[in-house]
């Protein structure tokens, strides 16, 4: 016999709507999960969605001979600005493949490793800024570090300078910012609501990404260049299977799906300078390791792997912030209900959509001893390697993985050592407790903290 999977009360016929907070739906799973257990479900206007948090469920629901990624909700609302890109295409869309086996090639881990000096040299422009404003200057961590993600992505895919360090922030940053909060918002409301109310909105904020991409394509087709980078794969690859190339719509599509989906990073590290703030003997250890293998010279490829504690902060800090929150999960199509979950101990229906909220998974008792605390060394070695898989989902799953996650990682880390290397941080507010939002991603908010150059 089943268990029931729990759920809070719900009111009738709009059931559970008023348990997610629309404007902050990842911390309102949070707080579920931490009422509710390893497996919830809540029923908004008819429909069950159910909810996994921990690491033995994400685990089995990750298994893509029974599930798939289920794209549904606010992943199609933001189709109107990028379409069928490798993020939001259905899983029955050809497309996809198409546009996997042009860019893969050009995001493995040899060639995000291409990438290592672009990456460094702009995290260091940073630095240099912050040393201009003099010691004790303010700064919104995650306000800096969204400039250098988008300006250090622009460059590495796509070849382009934004100059956009300094001065007013570039404009897609607030777009991204406002139309994926309004795709997540979209669905709780009715689409009448949604046309007369906020469509214009969300339609500007979608043609201002889509204009950032175009600029940037011009920008190429005027200065032409013999880069291999991704937007010459683009421009220039055939898919070797059906020998198809992308249409100039279709390269747009990508190209505002990238700096969405690297929006993440900024996370990480914004998260991970507050939990070592917290933990400041992890400073030591991590500057010990730095000032060991660097010394006073230049932060090289070579070193990388030679700083696994700096690594290991930033997995535990992915660990933690859960920056990319979850990912949305169903059975395969034909798939004959009920379909069984826990050796049996759940049941869902064969088309149940279940989210995967990596706030619950990250903190499974079971796996990680003290959860809640800040441990890089758990993410070090053996330690990091005889932990389940279900543990390191932080970039997604099986092929709809975040095709940039080794990118992503390389950029989290030389950022990382950078800042670390160069730069000391205070609280701005020393009663500061974390608080997070974010839409695709989650971020700390009203994090400022006080900056001076490293004293040696």
């Amino acid at each position: 016999m089943t268990t029931k999977i729990p759920k809070p009360p719900g009111l009738p016929l709009l059931g559970n709507i008023s348990d997610v907070d629309p404007s902050n739906t990842w911390v309102s799973l949070q707080k579920l999960w931490e009422k509710y257990g390893d497996i919830f479900k809540i029923t908004v206007l008819g429909h069950d969605i159910v909810f996994i948090g921990n690491i033995a469920l994400c685990e089995e629901v990750c298994d893509e001979k029974r599930f798939r990624k289920f794209v549904g909700g606010p992943i199609v609302e933001i189709r109107k600005a990028v379409h069928a890109s490798l993020f939001t295409a259905f899983a029955d869309e050809p497309i996809w493949g198409v546009h996997h086996r042009i860019l893969a090639p050009n995001l493995t881990p040899t060639a995000a490793a291409e990438h290592f000096h672009e990456i460094r040299d702009i995290a260091a422009e940073l630095t240099a800024k912050w040393r201009d404003f003099g010691n004790g200057a303010t700064v919104s961590v995650i306000d800096e570090l969204n400039r250098l993600d988008l300006e250090t992505t622009t460059q590495c895919f796509f070849g382009r300078r934004l100059h956009g360090l300094t001065g007013v922030e570039h404009p897609m940053i607030r777009a991204m910012d406002q139309a994926t909060g309004e795709a997540m918002k979209r669905p709780t409301r009715p689409k009448l609501v949604n046309w007369l109310l906020h469509q214009s909105r969300f339609d500007k904020d979608c043609n201002t990404m889509r204009q950032y991409a175009a600029e940037c394509l011009q920008y190429r087709k005027d200065n032409p260049t013999d880069r291999k980078d991704l937007l010459h794969a683009m421009m220039n690859a055939k898919d070797p299977e059906t020998g198809k190339a992308m249409d100039e719509t279709q390269i747009i599509d990508e190209m505002v799906s990238m700096p969405i989906g690297s929006s993440t990073a900024p996370c990480v590290i914004a998260s991970a300078i507050y939990y070592l703030l917290q933990n400041t003997e992890c400073i030591s250890k991590a500057r010990e390791e730095i000032d060991s293998v660097i010394s006073d010279g230049d932060l090289t490829s070579e070193h990388l792997d030679k700083l696994p504690y700096c690594a290991g902060i930033v997995r535990e800090s992915l660990r933690l912030s859960a920056a990319a929150p979850g990912f949305n999960i169903e059975p395969l199509p034909g798939t004959k209900g009920p379909v069984l979950l826990g050796e049996g101990k759940y049941q869902v229906p064969a088309t149940q959509t279940m989210i995967i909220v990596l706030h619950g998974v990250n903190r499974d008792p079971a796996v990680f001893e003290e959860p809640e605390k800040f441990k890089p060394e758990r993410m070090v070695g053996d330690a990091f390697d005889r932990l389940p898989e279900g543990a390191k989902k932080w970039f997604g799953n099986g092929k709809r993985v975040c095709i940039g996650k080794h990118y992503a990682w390389i950029w989290n880390v030389i950022t990382l050592v950078t800042l670390l290397k160069h730069v000391d941080f205070e609280m701005a507010d020393p009663a500061y407790e974390l608080k997070q939002d974010g839409w695709f991603n989650l971020r700390p908010v009203g994090f400022d903290v006080k900056i001076k150059p490293r004293r040696s």
